[in-house]
C-alpha cells in the first residue's frame, strides 16, 4: 500500500511538472512570437523612414531641392515620375525620390521600371546599373480585443531603374519646352481652365502674393511683374495648395505665425504641391523660397517622418486641386 502510494504520489508530481514545463514553454513561445513581431515592424518602419529623410537631406545640403522637376515638358507623359508599363504616376514622397535621383545620376527619361517589367517587357537592367529604393505604403486595417478596428501603416521598400538604365527596350523621345523670354507672357489655355476649375477666388494687385484663409481668396501681383508667365502660375498653384488647408476643403492648419516650424511645414506642402501640379500641367516656373530651406533642415534632422507628412498632404492637395 505505502509502495502503490509511492508510485502515485511520484507520477502526480511528474505530470505536473511536464504540465507546468509546457505551459511555461508555451507562454515563452507566445511572448516570443509577439515580441519579435512588434520589434520587426517597429524596426523596418523606421529604417525606411531614416533611409528617405537621410535621401533628402544629402540632396537639400548638395544645393538639389528634390521636390524641383528635372525635365521642362514632355510630348509622352506628364512631368511627374511615371511607371513605363503602367502607365501610372508615382505621387508622395516617390517623387522627390525619383526627381532627386534624376538630378543625381543625370538621367534624361521621366519613366522607370521593376527588373521583372525590364524583363516583361523584352528589355533588361544594364549590367552594374543599381536601382533606386522607393516606398509602398498601405494601411492595414486590424481589430483589436475591443473589437475595434485599428489602422495599422506599413511600409516596404522596393526597387525601380530608369528607363535610361534598361536596354533592349525603346524609349519615347522627350522634347524640351520652347525658350522663355523675360516678361514675355504666354497664355496657356489647359493651365487656365485648370486653375478657374478650382473656384478658389484670385484677386491681382499690390506686390505680394498671399493666400488669406480669413476671406478665403488668394492675392498676387499683376502679371507683368513676374520673369515670365511660367513664374506666375507656379506662384498661382503654390498658393492654391496654400487654399486647399481651408476648413472647408483638406482643413489643415493655417493659423500659425509666420516664421514658426509649423509655418515653415504649410510652406514645404505648398513648395511640394506647386511642383507636382505644375510637373502635372507641363510647366516650369519658379517660387523663391530659399529662406526656408534652413528651418526644414532642422526639421528633417529632427523628425525622420517630416517629409513624409509633408509630401502625403501636398499630394492630396494636388489630387484635390487637378481633379482627376
Amino acid at each position: 500500500m505505502t509502495y502503490s502510494n509511492t508510485i502515485n504520489s511520484t507520477i502526480t508530481k511528474e505530470t505536473a511538472a511536464i504540465k507546468a514545463r509546457a505551459g511555461s514553454s508555451k507562454s515563452e513561445m507566445v511572448k516570443k512570437r509577439k515580441t519579435t513581431k512588434k520589434r520587426a515592424v517597429v524596426k523596418v518602419s523606421k529604417d525606411i523612414y531614416q533611409m528617405v529623410t537621410d535621401r533628402i537631406i544629402a540632396a537639400l545640403e548638395s544645393g538639389v531641392k528634390p521636390w524641383a522637376c528635372p525635365w521642362d515638358r514632355t510630348n509622352e507623359c506628364s512631368m511627374l515620375p511615371m511607371n513605363f508599363k503602367t502607365k501610372a504616376n508615382y505621387s508622395g514622397v516617390n517623387i522627390l525620390l525619383l526627381w532627386s535621383e534624376t538630378v543625381m545620376k543625370g538621367f534624361t527619361s521621366p519613366y522607370w521600371l521593376t527588373y521583372n517589367q525590364a524583363v516583361e517587357l523584352g528589355g533588361n537592367v544594364i549590367k552594374g546599373q543599381k536601382g533606386t529604393a522607393i516606398i509602398y505604403y498601405k494601411n492595414w486595417e486590424k481589430e483589436n480585443d475591443d473589437g475595434k478596428t485599428e489602422i495599422i501603416p506599413m511600409l516596404k521598400t522596393f526597387t525601380v531603374f530608369n528607363l535610361d538604365q534598361v536596354e533592349g527596350i525603346e524609349k519615347p523621345a522627350v522634347t524640351v519646352a520652347e525658350v522663355r523670354e523675360k516678361n514675355e507672357f504666354v497664355t496657356l489655355d489647359h493651365v487656365v481652365e485648370a486653375i478657374n476649375a478650382t473656384g478658389i477666388k484670385i484677386n491681382h494687385c499690390g506686390i505680394r502674393a498671399f493666400y488669406s484663409s480669413a476671406h478665403d481668396e488668394i492675392t498676387l501681383p499683376m502679371v507683368d511683374r513676374f520673369n515670365s508667365s511660367y513664374d506666375y502660375y507656379a506662384t498661382t498653384w503654390h498658393e492654391l495648395v496654400h487654399a486647399t488647408g481651408h476648413k472647408t476643403r483638406l482643413d489643415r492648419n493655417l493659423k500659425n505665425s509666420f516664421g514658426s516650424k509649423d509655418y515653415a511645414f504649410e510652406e514645404l506642402i505648398a513648395e511640394l504641391g506647386a511642383e507636382f501640379c505644375c510637373a502635372d500641367l507641363g510647366i516650369v516656373g519658379e517660387v523663391q523660397h530659399e529662406s526656408y530651406i534652413a528651418s526644414w533642415l532642422e526639421r528633417l534632422n529632427g523628425d525622420k517622418k517630416f517629409i513624409f507628412k509633408a509630401a502625403s498632404q501636398a499630394s492630396k492637395a494636388h489630387q484635390w486641386l487637378i481633379k482627376r
